[in-house]
Formats: structure tokens, C-alpha cells, sequence
């Protein structure tokens, strides 16, 4: 009997990466938002100060960068597999320690682990499904990223009220079991379907190996393009309700323009998904989302506040839209796994520091300005760059500027 009839078929190697991936989402975004939504409450359990907190906000965007940079290096030697679900463990370790240490120095440690192996996560997903489904990657990659989105907005409604029940602890730590959940699927995973590193590399270009990132343009195109996306996503999920209150909305309606703005990811998500299902071109969709950012940050900025809610909604579709495509392109435009590793690492580490100085940049000019309107004219300027950014980096070439 030949070996080929011991393989999972088609059908059945697609729900499961499928099933893998969505709870491997499920545990991407809820960890942070969570802390983020009961910070008041922590900081008076914990008796820690504004500064303390403020570094729990910093650390993800440093430790995405981080495990970004290192993580292609770490699969290529042990393999995908195998190092997410080393990261996998390594996040539910870090949530149970946030938990079972009610410190400081237990949180800082915690959230350093869980956004370290998260950082990992970001990076690996896109090769993972380029070598189980190359032939549904938008599809999956549309369902990981509109996971991430729902269970985040989920967690973020629902971790406030249910740590008035249980308590803080428990609405944190409770969301250990979701990656318990993941790291059993992922198990499963690789028991079945066996370690990447075992599997054939097939490249339709004899000289991809030769490919370096960090010296190809369209690796730093996706960088920026990505980068900027993450720059104003954290700068307006930090400050939007704030902007709005000084432009004369109540502190409630201002509230609810940052609900909007989260709540149109998963709208966004999902028509980008069916467009590209159904051939729309790449280019067309990558402009017309960063055009989106453009129009919401020039209502904010100058238009009518009566529309307070359409420029919150444009950002909101323009911020998830670059997202997913962002996540589509590192399959899409390389020839091999390792290169989609690859640039997965190098693109979000670079654009994961240029996230890093949205908020932080933006809450220094508006102090040392007091008015809103330098950093959102800086942060119109840099939309309408990424305009550009997007139309050079959704071209129909691979990594390497060759023409498909």
C-alpha cells in the first residue's frame, strides 16, 4: 500500500488548519483587550500607578516587533507546527501567570510572555496557511483575521461585568481556556497532518532561496503600508472618543464613535473576503481601503461632526481591510513557505515599531500643542502617503518585482 493513501485527504486537511487557525484567532486579541477594559480595576486591586499601566498598553506593540523579527529563524528550525504550539503554551502560561500572581511584577512578567508568543502567532499564521490551504488563503485568512475582531469585541463587552461577578482574576484568567482549546486542536494538527519541516519546498522560481527581505522593495512597501495601517488603528482606538469630546460630542456619543469604529471590522473582513472570492483585483481593493482612511481622518480632522459616525466607520473599514490584505499578501506574493515566514516577520516587525510611536506621538503633540489638530494634520499626511503605498505594493508582482 503507498504511503500517499495514509494522508489526510484534501477536504479533511482544510477543516482542520481551518478549526486550528480560528481558535489559534480566538486567543490572538482577547488577552489584551481584556486587561484593557478592566485597567481601572486592576490598577486599584494592584495598587499600581498610571505610568505602571501604561507600560502593560507599550509591551504588546514591542513584543509583536520582537517576535516578529526572531520567529521565522525559530520555525525554520523547528517548524511551524511546532513552534506554535510551543507559543501556544507559552501564551496560556502567561495568561494563568497574570492570574495566579496578582502582582506587578506578575502582570509585567505575564503580559511579556502572552504578547511575546501572540507576536510569534502574527507572524507564523500566514505561512502556515500557505502551506496546508495554498488554494483557499484568502478565504481562511479572511475567517482568522474577522475571529480575531468578534472575539475581541466580545471580550471587551463582556470582561467588565462578568469580573463584578466572579472577579477580576477570574474574568481574566477564565480566557486561559480558549487556549487550552488551541493547543489541544494544534496537537491534533500535528499528529495528522505531520511537521512542516518534513514537507517538500515547492517554488515555481529556482532562484527564490535567494531572496533576502530586509534588501527587497516590496518587502519594506508592505512594511510601511502595514505599518501605517497599525500607526493610526492604535492611535484612534487610544484617542477617538477623546478627539471627538474636544470637538463638542458628549462624552457618551464620543464612547460610541469608538464602538464604531471597532464594530465595522468584522463588515470589512467579510467584503474584502467575498470581493477577492469572486476576482476583484487586489489593487483596486488596497487603494479604495487606504482612500477609506484618508476621507475618516479628513472628517474628523475638518468636516461636519454631525458625520461623526461615517468618518469613524471609514476608519474602521479601512483600518481591517489594509489588515486582512496585509495578512493575504505575505502567502500570495512569495513563492515558498520560509519566504512567506519571512516577510511576515520582517513587514510586521518593522510596522509593529512604526505603530509603536502612533500613540505615543500623538498624546506628545497634543500636550505640548494642546489642540488635536497638529497630530491629526501629521496623521492625514502620512494616510495619503500610504495611498501610494498601497497601489505599489497590491501590483500583481511576487516579492522578488517579477510579474505574475
Amino acid at each position: 500500500m503507498s504511503t500517499s493513501s495514509h494522508l489526510p485527504s484534501p477536504r479533511f486537511t482544510f477543516w482542520l488548519v481551518l478549526c486550528a487557525m480560528v481558535l489559534l484567532a480566538t486567543n490572538m486579541r482577547a488577552p489584551i483587550v481584556a486587561l484593557g477594559a478592566i485597567a481601572p480595576v486592576v490598577q486599584e486591586a494592584l495598587d499600581i500607578s498610571e505610568f505602571q499601566i501604561g507600560w502593560l498598553g507599550a509591551v504588546p506593540m514591542l513584543s509583536f516587533a520582537v517576535g516578529a523579527l526572531i520567529s521565522p529563524a525559530i520555525a525554520k528550525r523547528f517548524g511551524l507546527e511546532n513552534t506554535l504550539i510551543m507559543m501556544i503554551g507559552l501564551l496560556t502560561t502567561g495568561m494563568m501567570i497574570r492570574t495566579v500572581i496578582p502582582t506587578w511584577t506578575g502582570f509585567l512578567v505575564g503580559t511579556l510572555l502572552l504578547t511575546l508568543a501572540i507576536g510569534f502567532a502574527n507572524t507564523l499564521a500566514a505561512p502556515i496557511i500557505k502551506q496546508r490551504t495554498p488554494r483557499h488563503i484568502p478565504l481562511i485568512t479572511g475567517l482568522f483575521s474577522l475571529t480575531m475582531t468578534v472575539t475581541a469585541g466580545i471580550v471587551s463587552g463582556v470582561v467588565l461585568p462578568l469580573s463584578e461577578r466572579v472577579g477580576w482574576q477570574w474574568a481574566l484568567g477564565g480566557w486561559t481556556i480558549l487556549g487550552v482549546f488551541a493547543l489541544l486542536i494544534w496537537l491534533l494538527l500535528r499528529v495528522r497532518l505531520g511537521s512542516s519541516n518534513h514537507q517538500p519546498i515547492v517554488s515555481t522560481d529556482p532562484d527564490a532561496s535567494d531572496i533576502s527581505m530586509w534588501r527587497t522593495a516590496f518587502a519594506w512597501q508592505i512594511a510601511i503600508f502595514m505599518g501605517l495601517q497599525s500607526l493610526l488603528f492604535y492611535t484612534v482606538a487610544s484617542f477617538l472618543p477623546s478627539i471627538w469630546v474636544s470637538k463638542g460630542l458628549s462624552a457618551v456619543s464620543a464612547g460610541q464613535m469608538g464602538s464604531v469604529f471597532q464594530f465595522m471590522a468584522p463588515i470589512s473582513i467579510l467584503s474584502l473576503t467575498w470581493l477577492i472570492n469572486r476576482g476583484r483585483p487586489i489593487q483596486a481593493l488596497a487603494v479604495f481601503a487606504a482612500v477609506l482612511n484618508v476621507v475618516g481622518v479628513l472628517g474628523v480632522s475638518y468636516l461636519s461632526t454631525e458625520l461623526a459616525w461615517l468618518w469613524s466607520a471609514l476608519m474602521g473599514i479601512g483600518c481591517s481591510a489594509i489588515f486582512t490584505l496585509s495578512m493575504m499578501l505575505f502567502s500570495l506574493r512569495t513563492y515558498t513557505t520560509n519566504q512567506s515566514s519571512e516577510l511576515s516577520g520582517m513587514a510586521q516587525a518593522v510596522g509593529y515599531l512604526i505603530a509603536f510611536f502612533g500613540p505615543l506621538g500623538t498624546g506628545w503633540l497634543h500636550e505640548a500643542t494642546g489642540s488635536w489638530s497638529v497630530p491629526l494634520f501629521i496623521m492625514l499626511i502620512l494616510m495619503i502617503a500610504n495611498v501610494v503605498i498601497a497601489w505599489l505594493v497590491s501590483r500583481p508582482v511576487m516579492v522578488d518585482g517579477k510579474y505574475i
